[in-house]
C-alpha cells in the first residue's frame, strides 16, 4: 500500500472513529454532558396558594423529587423531571389536608403522585427557561410550559468539590382541568379554580 492509499485510509478510519463516538454520546439515552443536579430538600419548597371564597389559602408539599440535568450552555441534552407526592400535601389544618386527598380532590390513594417530565428545554434570554413536556395530574396529561429562572450557579462554600444553584419558578394552574374536584367542589364559588405554584429550588452537583 503506498503513502498516500495508507493515510487516506487512516484518515477515514480516525474520521469515522468520531463521527460514531459522537453518534453514541448522543444517542445513548443518557445526559452526557448536562450537569446532574440534586435538591437540597432543606433549602427547598413547592408551594401554592388558591382561594377560598375571597380569601387566599396557601400551602405546601413536603415530599418531591427530582430528576434534572441542567446546563445553561448545553439545552440539548439538559432535562427535567419532577414527581410530587400528593400525600404530603400541608396547608396547615389536618382536617382540610386530609379532604384534599380524598376522591373529592386529588384521590391521593389511586392517584399518589403528580408528575412533569420535560422534552426539550429553551432560552428566553437573560437566565430564563421553559421546560416543555407534560404535567400529570390524577389520570390527566396535558403539555405543558414550566416556566423557571436560574438564580445563579457558583462554588459551594460549605461544601467542597460541589457546585451550588438556585432555580425559581412560578406558574398558575386550573384546579378543573385536571378533575381535581369533583361533585359540588368542581364548582368555584367557594374553591378557586386557579392556582398559584411556585418552586424555589437549591440544587447542588459534584464538580468533576
Amino acid at each position: 500500500m503506498n503513502s498516500i492509499l495508507r493515510n487516506t485510509v487512516l484518515t477515514f478510519l480516525i474520521a469515522s472513529f468520531f463521527v460514531i463516538t459522537a453518534f453514541t454520546s448522543i444517542h445513548n439515552g443518557e445526559p452526557t454532558k448536562a450537569t446532574n443536579w440534586k435538591i437540597d430538600a432543606a433549602h427547598s419548597s413547592v408551594s401554592f396558594e388558591i382561594t377560598h371564597f375571597f380569601t387566599p389559602i396557601s400551602g405546601k408539599f413536603h415530599e418531591y423529587s427530582s430528576e434534572i440535568y441542567f446546563d445553561p450552555d448545553n439545552l440539548t441534552e439538559s432535562s427535567i423531571s419532577v414527581d410530587i407526592q400528593v400525600n404530603s400535601v400541608d396547608t396547615d389544618k389536618k382536617k382540610r389536608d386530609g379532604h384534599l386527598q380524598s376522591p373529592d380532590f386529588f384521590n391521593a390513594e389511586k392517584y399518589p403522585t403528580m408528575t412533569f417530565k420535560s422534552n426539550k428545554i429553551t432560552s428566553k434570554g437573560d437566565n430564563t427557561f421553559i421546560a416543555h413536556g407534560k404535567l400529570t395530574i390524577k389520570d390527566t396529561t396535558t403539555d405543558f410550559k414550566l416556566p423557571f429562572t436560574l438564580l445563579g450557579i457558583r462554588d459551594n462554600p460549605m461544601r467542597e468539590n460541589t457546585r451550588v444553584a438556585g432555580i425559581k419558578s412560578d406558574f398558575t394552574l386550573n384546579r378543573t382541568d385536571y378533575g381535581v374536584g369533583v361533585g359540588d367542589w368542581a364548582a368555584t364559588a367557594v374553591v378557586g379554580d386557579e392556582v398559584d405554584v411556585s418552586l424555589a429550588l437549591e440544587l447542588n452537583s459534584s464538580k468533576k
